[in-house]
């Protein structure tokens, strides 16, 4: 494995983070306003799925109890 001295490295290391492309302050709010709209879409699907699980399983033992 070859070593680099800190120097190198730490040029290295700017020089690969020069290249990274940031978001924009729009595409992080958008992405985050997406982030929680999905997630409280997931929570009422599954909300709804444990409602019909449950309805279902007390029916279920309702007939047989």
């Amino acid at each position: 494995m070859a070593s680099t001295n800190p120097l190198q490295f730490i040029q290295q290391v700017r020089a690969e983070v020069a290249k990274v492309v940031w978001p924009t302050r729009r595409e992080v709010m958008l992405t985050t306003v997406m982030v929680f709209i999905m997630a409280a879409l997931t929570a009422v699907f599954f909300a709804l799925v444990d409602l019909l699980i449950r309805s279902g399983l007390e029916g279920i033992l309702g007939f047989f109890g």
